[in-house]
């Protein structure tokens, strides 16, 4: 069965073609289904960040839509950039500039308080009847310095133990591990007991 991913990130669309194929899914991206639209995320929490998006595309095509919001939330930030995550060094910053705005935020801040979590909201409606949303989570803290070359977003910064940040693992085991592949565990659990 053909999904649209509802999102222009591809390193999203990557991560979620990997997730959706054992699933029995055909993933598609926007673009690749000829969606152009921009889409206006103001939600105030990732999970209705996702349903506005996955609504969109679904009016749009009438096909199965899957959608996610994610970011990254840090105690010593009381929680942001939370869902501004992705504009929170401005409208066309690059991941650089947002791990380089988040980094100088967090000079002198010790652990705890680097604490911090990713998390990823999954709106999927299959049919007009299915709909399902399910949020997974991944804790970490913020280290000192980027470090890693895979991944995308925060991945050089968010570390996932003492020496290990998540740009540093390869992406196969990044999507054993991510706050999206738990999402997509939750998922794939809900649709296989709703059959």
């Amino acid at each position: 069965m053909k999904v649209i991913i509802a999102t222009k990130n591809e390193g999203k669309v990557r991560e979620f073609r990997k997730l959706l194929l054992p699933l029995g899914f055909e993933p598609v991206s926007m673009t690749e289904a000829g969606v152009e639209a921009d889409i206006t995320e103001d939600g105030e929490t990732f999970e209705e960040n996702a349903h506005i998006k996955a609504k969109a595309v679904r009016e749009l095509t009438g096909s199965p839509v899957i959608a996610d919001d994610s970011g990254l939330e840090v105690e010593f930030l009381g929680g942001a950039p939370g869902i501004y995550s992705a504009r929170y060094a401005g409208e066309n910053a690059t991941d650089e500039q947002r791990n380089q705005k988040l980094l100088e935020e967090m000079q002198g801040a010790e652990l705890p308080l680097r604490n911090a979590r990713f998390v990823c909201a999954i709106y999927f409606i299959l049919d007009d009847k299915r709909e399902y949303c399910v949020t997974g989570v991944l804790d970490g803290y913020i280290g000192e310095e980027p470090k890693g070359e895979h991944g995308f977003g925060y991945d050089p910064v968010f570390m996932i133990d003492d020496d290990t940040s998540l740009a540093q693992v390869g992406e196969d085991e990044k999507n054993k591990i991510s706050h999206r592949a738990r999402a997509m565990e939750k998922l794939a659990e809900v649709i296989k007991a709703k059959e």
